[in-house]
């Protein structure tokens, strides 16, 4: 970055950045010395008489008095630092120095420690000096094996030091009470962790002589709250005690538990009974009591102290009177010194039971180092004890046995007689200010009732304990000095509840919220009835629920960019001096939060000697503890808790340092240059070796002073102190960065300043005003609120950048480090919100409404707004003044883009960082712009709603809703309005009104129209036409013209309109004309279809056009497609069933509104529809399932509908019944022809009508028992017939009577003479003769696919309309499935959809070969894709036909028809491929032969294997066509049937089988006649040759063998069809000759006589089970012009086997 700035060709050096100059003391003799170094300085560090230095490149440099280093230079004065060369190699990224010893931290975590070590503050055992430096491990003992902590800082005091990790938690070394551990023995040689701080996130650590400071995140708040203890888990006493007295309640919650500690001689601690060790000690007010359980000691460790607030008022009881303090007595600032009782070493005296001096001794001892080695014996006696006085109410250490406070009268009297003057007058007027609900119900309901909580913690992560522990310890407070109230929480530790107000003057003291909340919930009704009237009236008034003015948790997008401002100072070590801050002198073993700083923002903390200061975001310096030198910049006392330093009005520090007795400032002045400020003892010449307790002769500071010569060091960057010395790091205005850098950083200090100022002295008060509810109303209240809350995080987000850009200047220096470049989008959001919540409230009134409560609560004369709002007017309107007030922010923007432009002036205007500094002005700039122009349009709306008054307007009027321009001039009026009728059109940024009336009337404007802009289309009318400047409105229910006074009017409108429509869509407004197809919502109110209706969309021209959603008031909601305003397209409709308390759905196409197309229809009954739709209405082919297989009549009918009908050809399932019907239908009922098949084997086939078997039918039942003749009735017998027995004797006559019910005959008998010739004999009855014809059967569902393809009828089209629907189709149905509406398609179909749209050129002329093969391919791909028409066809017709004849269809008299049924699926499946190809030839057309072998050879090779089929004579077939497309689909039923038919003989032949195969197989080869010249002589085993014996079994022809068993094997080939079939009995034969061949000669040639027994042993070898079937269903399915060619032959030989071995004689 240095290199890309500009230096007039020179180069960055160490006298332009990072310059050291250091001195001694304030006074105007003093001039800083500048240390002269080859590198610019990054850090100093100082210690009492040592300092030492981080340069750039990571090298450290020491100056001073070196005692430690006994064999080298011992002191070198700091204008000469050395080198510490035991560095080198290392490069350092942090530097620490203590009194007497010194530190490093390395880039990669290590720590480098040297100098004094007698304490072991230097983590070296053995060594009582380290005179260079040396590495120190920093281990966590609790992994295995223990890993190295990588730190990140250091600090170091005295006697120890401490280091912050990586992960946010403090390790520390060394000796004293000032470690924080859990040790009584020291010195600690090895780092050990804090673990009273751990699970939480530590920013910073500080040391000083004798104790130690962490800067610590809040906790976030919790998920949920739990119920908090009312008893002590110690000591089992109630935490919260109710005292009644005559007139007036005491209700407190200070609770101390007197645990006691006794020290042994072997340095443990003696607890007593039932306590536990002293291992986690409550110290935050965020945390609660802790403890490390044990088996022993389960219960939690009460607080080491725990006090109630300084700054909160006081209840005492004097002379039966109450009198409290109260918040507005007591500054923050901590001025007025009369407000405390006694100072340091006051005179209030307590009485207690133990000796003085023995308290005081031992309290020594705890904070002395030599603790591991002294035994001290505490006896406990009865004596006094004088703790002191600024502590009124502590509670004593726990180390302390049993020690109870106890406050004298002499101690109330003077607390009396010092505010009694004060607060007599106004203890009226402050009981009747507080609003008791408002104060207890603070703190959210449901935290009453309280329940007992374990008293241990169970072990677990840290942070997870803490969280867990917090919960248990509330808002106790557990510092006394709180500088003031907490905001929106706990007023004191007591609540005083008077009797009745109106009979005295009683003061009221009120709990902690929380506290309160859960007392007052579990009070008994006698107290509860105690209350004053008054008092509960307040109580009961509604209240404005309270915002709170500070973000929990920060900005969650900001996360880790920004430094938190949500932080805790704790404190632990020594207290003799009070610089732990918690009220009194008393040591901290353990880590305690200094409870007053936590809502303070601190973001440096910095350690002295004996004194302590924080320095918070809005650069104010709070310190505490050592005072003899006015080292913290005030004289007030007590000094043992925080108080504000003394500066003048203005000066913002942002940068502090703490030497041994003074303390050093960095602040902002006047100008942008720092000026620094220093507090403490002058230093004498000659007498710095003067002892730093003697005071007397030397000259102190009594508030901090500015130091002359600091506008000649440059621009100081950081300050450091320490010892008697200070030192300042300056920096070079190089090209005027450092100024525009500091300039920036000081802007924003200001700025935040300036908002918190507007957040504490204007908002919070009028936030907690009583009457704002009342004078805003409801809606305006929530409003403030929003604005308040938006505020807040504006506020605090500049808190948090103007942190980041002090810590920038500290260290870095860089503009990439600008959060304000990287991440402006952070900064953009937050003031939009903002300037957004600020223009509702004043459209809507807010600063009019909120005028009388701040003239109420500021005065007429409200000096504070106007120097806050910088307002320099006279008798400006309040509401105007608190309006400039808000909008104030807005002008920092101006501001963040003036100070980065000036920052790119400093770099090359080619360089990274320039462009990211312009970008940066760009955004900032234009969001200024953007800002200005939406303030103007709310105050230009807020000014219409005041000048139009009225129901109408205050029925429009809405927050967010923002004024363009109205036509009140009468500049626009409609077209063809009545006479007297008057329009009045106002346009604002979200919606168009038209307000309509009539003259004569009083109210002008009786109805008005909101057009919402969204759903708003402007077209201009030609005047050319009409001379009329005409605009057309279009909405989605009404069109009307518009006509303009001019046509710069009519530009105007237009102009006005279209932006509002482009703004109100994409938020731009950029766009000359909106697009006409956009996305939105509306509500009809007019179309009768769609009234009340809600439709969200895509819109065309005021029409739902595309894809949206319509919700109807009753429960109806459509998702899909539209086109010209109606459903069209796929759509998914959901009708709800008010009886049935379900809905109907309906998921499919439709088209112009209404149900059209393929679709599935889920009925409320449980009934399934899936099929074709027209109308609304079930129509085509479609399928109905009725119930469920466990309900009470479940059934499925398959077939034709019309007009939402049974009509047609259709099967019918009926599960109850076990029957199934195929056959004719006409309206839901069987008429016509058709067939039934039952469960129990019954056959029928015949006429129906009116839903009976009425006419001629056959029936057979399963014994082949056959009646032929008339019925009346289902499976009734009615009239002449003839009933054949299964042995051939047959009835002729006229029968009665219900089938397996009994029948009367009236006829013949005949029984069969056995003489008789065969033919007379068989009366078998031809089935299929009565039943539907196979081109009957499923005519919708061919009629759907011609449909789809344009044809209104079979063969009528044009064929490039065909390939063109198809074309659409797929494209329809892919985009459909890529947006998700219907189920996603595998990859394979993906790929095959892609090469499937495009329409195939056609081909005229004679189809050859290779066009043959390509047509075969895309028939392969078409039927195998479900979108396209033939593949759902083909999809279809196989459903229909595994519905027919799977389940009950499968009776093996079906068998006929179901082959017939195919060959029907061919003829008209080949109809529509001749459609598309016209030159494909005719079913049996020959096709032309290849002109030469290599193309027969390419022909080959482009088939696929799976569907190779032989050739016969290159002849146009159906079957060898599209047999190997649909057979393999229906394969499983059809053979079903075959088994079933051919069951008897394959049984036959199946025994034989069995039989002949036990055989060996030279024997099977004797028996079966095969000549012993075709007997294999040796057979390959495992590639090895061996001959063939006698008990050789399966080895003979086993190639031919395994060949044949292909033609059953399905399941891992694919021989389906017969060709296929063919093919494997042609190889086998193949197989058989190549085996013989090998033992014979060449020019052998096979005879049938010879053939047939070799083909008979390998048949019966392969063990074929259903040889019958598959012979049967290749007879059936043979394609004709192969039947007289080889394959026919060798079909015909392996059916002769067949017949063969179900007559071979196997004896």
């Amino acid at each position: 970055m240095e290199s890309q700035r500009k230096s007039s060709g020179e180069e960055d050096s160490s006298g332009e950045r990072g310059s050291l100059h250091t001195w001694k003391g304030y006074s105007y003799s003093v001039t800083p010395e500048r240390v002269l170094l080859s590198r610019p300085v990054l850090q100093a560090a100082l210690g009492t008489r040592h300092g030492v230095l981080l340069v750039e490149g990571g090298q450290v440099y020491s100056f001073g008095e070196f005692p430690w280093k006994q064999s080298q230079v011992s002191v070198v004065g700091p204008l000469k630092p050395v080198l510490e060369s035991a560095l080198s190699g290392q490069r350092v990224v942090a530097v620490a120095a203590g009194s007497f010893h010194s530190g490093a931290v390395t880039e990669d975590g290590g720590v480098h420690m040297w100098g004094e070590n007698s304490f072991g503050q230097c983590g070296l055992s053995s060594l009582t000096v380290v005179p260079n430096p040396t590495p120190v491990a920093v281990l966590d003992p609790d992994t295995s094996p223990p890993h190295t902590i990588r730190v990140l800082e250091l600090a170091c005091g005295e006697q120890h030091s401490l280091a912050l990790s990586a992960q946010h938690e403090v390790w520390a070394w060394g000796s004293g009470c000032q470690l924080g551990l859990v040790t009584t023995i020291f010195p600690v040689w090895k780092p050990q962790k804090v673990e009273h701080l751990a699970g939480r996130h530590v920013l910073q650590v500080a040391c000083g002589a004798f104790h130690s400071l962490a800067l610590v995140r809040c906790l976030p708040p919790q998920e949920a709250r739990r119920p908090l203890p009312d008893k002590c888990g110690q000591c089992n006493q109630l935490l919260y005690t109710m005292t009644d007295k005559e007139d007036h309640v005491i209700i407190s919650d200070s609770h101390y538990c007197p645990l006691g500690v006794e020290l042994l001689a072997d340095g443990e601690a003696k607890l007593g009974p039932g306590r536990s060790p002293p291992l986690r000690l409550q110290s935050s007010p965020s945390e609660p009591l802790s403890s490390h359980t044990s088996a022993s000691a389960p219960g939690p460790h009460p607080s080491i102290t725990e006090h109630t607030d300084y700054e909160r008022g006081r209840t005492v009881a004097q002379n039966g009177e109450v009198l409290t303090t109260t918040d507005s007595d007591i500054s923050a600032a901590g001025t007025d010194s009369d407000r405390t009782v006694g100072g340091v070493g006051g005179a209030g005296s307590r009485n207690s039971p133990y000796p003085d001096q023995a308290v005081k001794e031992y309290l020594k001892k705890l904070s002395d180092t030599s603790l591991a080695e002294e035994t001290v014996k505490m006896t406990i006696a009865g004596a006094s004890f004088q703790p002191p006085a600024d502590s009124l109410d502590l509670l004593t250490s726990d180390l302390i046995p049993g020690v109870m406070p106890v406050t004298t009268s002499s101690a109330l009297n003077s607390l009396v007689s010092s505010c009694a003057s004060a607060v007599v007058g106004r203890v009226v007027s402050t009981c009747e200010a507080l609003s008791l609900k408002k104060r207890i119900n603070y703190y959210y309901p449901g935290v009453g009732g309280v329940a007992g909580v374990p008293g241990g913690v169970p072990g677990g992560p840290a942070e997870e304990r803490v969280r867990l522990e917090e919960s248990m310890q509330g808002k106790k407070s557990c510092s006394t000095g709180d500088i003031r109230e907490e905001e929106a929480e706990g007023l004191s530790r007591r609540l005083s509840l008077p009797g009745l107000l109106s009979q005295g003057r009683y003061a009221v003291r009120l709990l902690s919220s929380t506290s309160a909340h859960r007392l007052l919930s579990s009070l008994s009704s006698s107290y509860t009835l105690m209350l004053s009237p008054r008092l509960l009236r307040r109580a009961s008034r509604p209240r404005v629920r309270a915002v709170p003015l500070t973000p929990v948790g920060g900005l969650p997008e900001a996360g880790e960019l920004l430094p938190s401002l949500q932080t805790e100072v704790w404190s632990w070590g020594r207290g003799e001096e009070g610089q732990l801050g918690h009220g009194d002198n008393l040591p901290r073993l353990q880590p305690l939060c200094i409870k007053c700083l936590s809502s303070k923002e601190v973001v440096l903390v910095a350690a002295g000697a004996h004194h302590s200061l924080a320095l918070t975001a809005q650069s104010q310096v709070f310190s505490w503890g050592s005072n003899s030198s006015g080292q913290l910049g005030h004289m007030d006392c007590p000094t043992t808790i925080p108080r504000l330093a003394k500066l003048s009005e203005g000066i913002r520090v942002w940068d502090v340092g703490a030497g041994v007795q003074h303390t050093l400032l960095l602040a902002d002045g006047d100008c942008y240059q720092p000026i620094l400020y220093y507090s403490g003892q002058q230093v004498i010449e000659g007498a710095q070796d003067a002892p730093q307790d003697q005071t007397e002769g030397y000259s102190y500071t009594q508030q901090p002073v500015l130091l002359p010569f600091c506008m000649n060091l440059g621009y100081v960057s950081a300050v450091f102190a320490g010892g008697q010395s200070c030192v300042a790091l300056a920096d070079r205005n190089v090209m005027g960065f450092s100024a525009s850098l500091h300039e920036l950083a000081t802007a924003e200090r200001k700025f935040y300043c300036k908002l918190s100022s507007v957040k504490n002295h204007i908002l919070r008060p009028l936030l907690d005003l009583e009457s704002l509810s009342t004078a805003l109303g409801p809606a305006s209240t929530v409003m403030l609120q929003s604005l308040a809350r938006c505020y807040s995080r504006l506020c605090h987000l500049t808190g948090q950048h103007s942190a980041s850009l002090t810590a920038n200047l500290r260290r870095r220096r860089e503009v990439k480090s600008l959060v304000m470049l990287e991440h402006a989008s952070i900064f953009l959001d937050t003031y939009n919100e903002y300037c957004c919540s600020v223009g509702n409230f004043l459209v809507m009134g807010g600063f009019q409404a909120l005028a009388k409560p701040s003239l109420d609560f500021f005065g007429k004369c409200p000096e504070l707004l106007q120097r806050l709002a910088e307002s320099s007017e006279e008798n400006i309107p309040l509401s105007d003044l608190l309006v400039t007030l808000f909008y104030l922010p807005m002008r920092h923007l101006h501001e963040y883009g003036r100070l980065l432009l000036k920052l790119g002036t400093c770099f090359e205007v080619s360089s990274v960082d320039y462009q990211k500094l312009q970008d940066g002005c760009s955004k900032f700039e234009a969001l200024a712009l953007h800002l200005k122009r939406r303030r103007k349009e709310a105050e230009y709306t807020y000014h219409f709603w005041k000048s139009f008054p009225g129901k109408m307007t205050d029925s429009l009027r809405k927050p967010h809703r923002r004024l363009i321009c109205e036509s009140s001039n009468k500049a626009l009026t409609l077209q063809n309005s009545g006479r007297f009728s008057v329009n009045w059109f106002i346009l604002f940024n979200d919606a168009l009104v038209h307000a309509q009336g009539v003259v004569p009337y009083k109210s002008l404007f009786s109805t008005h129209h909101v057009f919402p802009l969204a759903t708003l289309w402007v077209e201009p009318i030609p005047e050319e036409n009409t001379g009329l400047y005409g605009l057309k409105l279009i909405s989605p229910e009404e069109t009307f013209t518009l006509l303009a006074c001019s046509s710069m009017e009519k530009a105007k409108w237009l102009r006005s309109i279209n932006q509002a429509v482009d703004q109100a869509m994409s938020g731009a407004g950029q766009r000359a004309e909106p697009p006409i197809s956009r996305t939105a919502s509306y509500t009809f109110y007019k179309d009768s279809r769609l009234k009340e209706a809600t439709y969200e969309g895509r819109w065309l021209a005021g029409k739902p056009n595309g894809r949206g959603m319509v919700k109807w008031l009753d429960g109806r909601i459509y998702t899909g497609t539209f086109k010209n305003g109606l459903e069209d397209g796929f759509g998914d409709y959901v009708i709800p069933s008010k009886t049935l308390n379900l809905n109907d759905h309906y998921q499919g196409h439709w088209k112009e509104g209404k149900m059209h197309g393929i679709g599935t229809y889920k009925y409320a009954t449980g009934e399934l529809y899936e099929g074709s739709f027209q109308d609304n209405m079930r129509h085509g082919h479609g399928m109905l399932r009725s119930g469920t297989l466990n309900s009470s009549s479940p059934s499925v009918f398959i077939g034709q509908w019309v007009h939402d009908k049974k009509t047609g050809y259709g099967v019918f399932d009926d599960i109850t019944r076990g029957e199934k019907y195929m056959g004719m239908w006409q309206d839901d009922q069987r008429q016509g022809t058709g067939v039934i098949v039952t469960q129990f084997g019954l056959y029928y086939e015949g006429a129906f009508n009116n839903n009976k078997m009425q006419g001629t039918g056959v029936l057979l039942s399963e014994d082949n028992t056959t009646y032929e003749g008339e019925f009346s009735e289902d499976w009734t017998l009615n009239g002449k017939g003839v009933l054949t027995m299964a042995n051939g004797d047959y009835f002729e006559g006229s029968f009665t009577g219900e089938w397996g019910s009994g029948l009367k005959v009236t006829g013949s008998f005949f029984k069969p003479n056995l003489y008789d010739s065969d033919g007379d004999k068989g009366r078998a009855v031809k089935l299929g003769r009565l039943a539907v014809r196979p081109e009957e059967k499923w005519r919708a569902v061919f009629e759907e696919c011609w449909m789809r393809l344009g044809c209104e009828a079979p063969g009528q089209g044009e064929n490039q309309r065909a390939w063109e629907n198809i074309a659409v189709a797929l494209t329809t149905s892919r985009r459909r499935h890529r947006d998700g509406s219907e189920m996603n398609l595998s990859r394979t179909h993906n790929r095959t959809l892609g090469s499937l749209e495009f329409i195939p050129q056609q081909h005229v002329g004679p189809v050859t070969m290779e066009k043959y093969d390509r047509i075969r391919h895309s028939l392969i791909k078409a039927c195998d894709m479900p979108l396209h028409p033939l593949g759902m066809l083909m999809e279809t017709l196989v459903a229909v036909y595994r519905m027919t004849y799977v389940g009950v269809g499968a009776n093996r008299r079906l068998l006929l028809q179901a082959v017939n049924e195919i060959m029907s699926y061919l003829a008209r499946i080949f109809q529509l491929v001749r459609f598309l190809f016209p030159d494909l030839p005719e079913e049996g057309g020959a096709i032309p032969e290849p002109s030469s072998d290599p193309q027969d050879k390419k022909d080959s090779n482009c088939a696929d294997t799976q569907l190779e089929s032989p050739k016969p004579g290159r002849v146009v077939s159906s079957s060898a066509l599209l047999l190997p497309v649909l057979l393999p689909r229906l394969y499983p039923p059809l053979f079903t049937l075959y088994a079933l038919e051919k069951e008897r003989e394959d049984d036959v032949y199946w025994e034989c089988v069995l039989r002949l195969n036990k055989q060996p197989d030279m024997a099977l080869l004797a028996f079966l006649g095969v000549q012993h010249k075709f007997w294999p002589v040796s057979v390959p085993v495992l590639g090895e040759k061996t001959e063939v014996v006698s008990s050789t079994k399966d080895a003979c022809f086993a190639s031919a063998t395994e060949t044949l068993q292909q033609i059953r094997q399905f399941v891992f080939s694919t021989t389906f069809t017969p060709s296929d079939k063919l093919q494997v009995i042609q190889l086998t034969f193949e197989e058989i000759t190549k085996e013989v061949m090998s033992s014979l000669e060449d020019n052998f040639l096979w005879s049938m006589d010879d053939l047939f027994p070799v083909f008979l042993y390998v048949v019966l070898r392969a063990r074929i089970r259903n040889l019958g079937s598959e012979v049967s269903l290749i007879e059936d399915l043979m394609d004709p012009c192969v039947q007289h060619g080889e394959h026919g032959i060798m079909f015909t030989t392996l059916k002769a086997c067949y017949y063969q071995i179900q007559h071979e004689k196997t004896t």
